[in-house]
């Protein structure tokens, strides 16, 4: 399934900004599915996506809240900017060192904005469900490949063995290190 990489992300940044402002007061010192953050350092690194695209725009790239609202915001300024004549067609640098268009940024930053929600649902006892249409276009144009180069890279886990017939969603985290 193909998918406007702007609508990927807006619906992405919109759902992972929802889950932030899920985070009780007492749950920011919880662990998350990433062995190495607890929910605090999650969310300030899924804050990191937005800031990465507003930087691939060649825009100030504004230090993003870890509130739902600074979130909300930033996702929206960001998808504002994609949505100018020829941002997508820009070239920037992928986090695993590689170059990538604007467009492909957008849609691997949607790809980690799902991962990460449903990394926050579970630290927090949240829905675990994700846009099963953002899913399908992140297994569609990222699957088998992305997850390898980001364990090549050092930043996505082993992978965890689905069944080929699983959902989407399964598929998508069983590739990039999740037990779904």
């Amino acid at each position: 399934m193909m998918m406007d990489p702007v609508l990927m992300f807006e619906r992405a940044g919109d759902a992972a900004a929802t889950m932030v402002g899920r985070v009780g007061a007492d749950q920011w010192g919880l662990a998350t599915p990433c062995s190495e953050w607890n929910v605090g350092a999650l969310v300030g690194h899924m804050a990191g996506g937005p800031a990465y695209l507003l930087g691939a725009l060649g825009l100030d790239a504004v230090p993003v809240g870890t509130d739902e609202a600074s979130y909300r915001t930033a996702a929206t300024r960001c998808v504002k900017a994609l949505r100018e004549q020829g941002a997508l067609e820009r070239s920037c640098l992928s986090p695993a060192g590689f170059e990538w268009s604007v467009a492909q940024a957008a849609a691997g930053t949607a790809m980690d904005q799902v991962i990460h929600t449903w990394d926050l649902a579970v630290a927090i006892g949240a829905d675990r469900h994700v846009d099963a249409e953002v899913v399908e276009a992140c297994v569609s144009m990222f699957l088998p490949e992305m997850p390898k180069v980001g364990r090549a890279a050092g930043f996505v886990g082993p992978e965890v063995a689905v069944p080929s017939d699983a959902p989407a969603q399964d598929r998508l985290l069983g590739a990039m290190g999740r037990q779904p």
